[in-house]
Parts: structure tokens; sequence; C-alpha cells
């Protein structure tokens, strides 16, 4: 008989700013496992709030099963967008992306909304990725610049959509599918993975044993890199396994 194993490490940083507005949670039940990340924006004042709306709504909101389906998990996000518009006063109108994993049955499926971004692995290289919403991806999608240049481009922290823009959140869904032993999920900020490129993530987990680890890795790249008033910083790496139990 097969048993679902998951080390799962989550990790939020001020960076180089007064607040962080970053939000990072990690649900597991005994039959599934979920975790959901946001980013408030900053320029809109409150994004230590909208982001820990989000992901407080989308704990509340998930039911203890059936939590692969596409409806439940854009209705998550539904759910934290209308904990945003909530919580908005006047001349503060509270924004943040959102991005949310979660795993039953040996399967898996992300929602998102912003640049907020979702990495799957598999045998040691990225095998899918969230579409970040923002103009810089558009500028991608337009044939402007490559994937890789996102990282540079002036437009990067322009978004097409986010919770709390609009009375619909707009989010996305992507299923992946039927999993293997050995694979691996990145959930992170704009202001982690600006600093680290998809080849170096995948170079960091082949050489790592544990969630922990992984992230470790990829932190001490971040380090010598990020200016002093840099963004905040945060990221859940998830590794899954099949352990044998008699």
């Amino acid at each position: 008989m097969l048993r679902t194993n998951f080390d799962a490490v989550a990790f939020t940083h001020i960076g180089g700013r007064p607040v962080n507005e970053d939000s990072v949670c990690i649900i597991r039940t005994d039959e599934c496992f979920a975790a959901v990340l946001a980013d408030g924006l900053g320029s809109h004042g409150g994004g230590d709030i909208a982001s820990a709306s989000a992901t407080a709504a989308v704990k509340n909101r998930l039911p203890g099963t059936g939590i692969i389906h596409e409806a439940v998990l854009l209705d998550c996000l539904e759910t934290a967008n209308k904990a945003i518009l909530a919580v908005q006063k006047p001349g503060v109108a509270m924004k943040s992306t959102a991005v949310l994993l979660t795993i039953e049955n040996a399967c898996a499926a992300f929602a998102h909304v912003g640049d907020s971004r979702a990495y799957h692995f598999r045998n040691g290289r990225v095998h899918c990725q969230t579409v970040d919403h923002s103009v810089s991806q558009l500028a991608v999608l337009r044939g402007e610049i490559t994937l890789a240049q996102i990282r540079f481009h002036a437009d990067r922290n322009k978004l097409l959509r986010a919770l709390g823009a609009d009375e619909q959140a707009h989010g996305e869904f992507t299923a992946l599918g039927p999993l293997q032993a050995g694979d691996a999920f990145l959930l992170c900020t704009d202001g982690f993975w600006e600093y680290v490129t998809d080849t170096e993530m995948e170079i960091d987990l082949i050489k790592s044993e544990t969630a922990s680890e992984w992230l470790s890795y990829m932190l001490s790249r971040i380090g010598g890199r990020i200016p002093n008033d840099c963004d905040n910083l945060s990221a859940i790496a998830v590794l899954y396994e099949t352990v044998g139990v008699r």
C-alpha cells in the first residue's frame, strides 16, 4: 500500500520595505493538502490587510475534500476577492495577488490571480508554470520579449488582474493531472522569482533532499542579488512523494 507524504515549508520576509505585505498559508488534512500565497499591492495601501484577508478567506472556504475541481478553486478566489472588497476604505483601494495549490488523491491543481507564480517540477525540470496576469507577460505573448526577460522588463509590476480590483476575481485554473513520486511545487511572489531563474530553481531542487534545503539554496542566491530596498519576498516549497507502508 502507498501512503502520500508532503514535505512542505513556507517562507516570508519583509525585505527592504517598512511592512511585509505578503501572506502565506499551508493547509493539511488527512485527505488533502493545500497551500496559498498572496502579495498585497503596496502602491494601493493596506496591502498587508489585503493579502491576509485573501489567505484567510481561501483557508476558510476550502472544503475538507473535493478540492481539485475548477469550480471550487475559482470560488475560493471569488471568496477572497469579496473579503478584500469588504475591507476596502475610501482612498485605500486594497488589492492583492493570490496563488493556490491543491493536492488530493494524487492529483493537483493551481488557481491564481496576478503575478504571484506556481511552478510544478517533474524529474527536476519545470513541467508547468502559471501565466502572469501582467503587462510584461502580455509582451511575451505578443512576441516582444522572452519569458526570461520579464524579470527586467520596465512594466513587470503592472498587473492586468488582481483581487480587489473588480467585483469578480477573474481567476485562472490549471489542472496538473496525476502526480508522480518526486514531483515538486514552488509558489512564490515576484519579490522572490525576480531574483532566481527557472534553471537555478531546477539545479537547487536536484541537489536537495528536503523542501527546506531546496528553499535555502534558492534564498542563498537571492540574498546576494537583492538591493537594500527590495520588495517583500515569500515562497512555499513542496516535495511530493509516495511511501510504501505494510
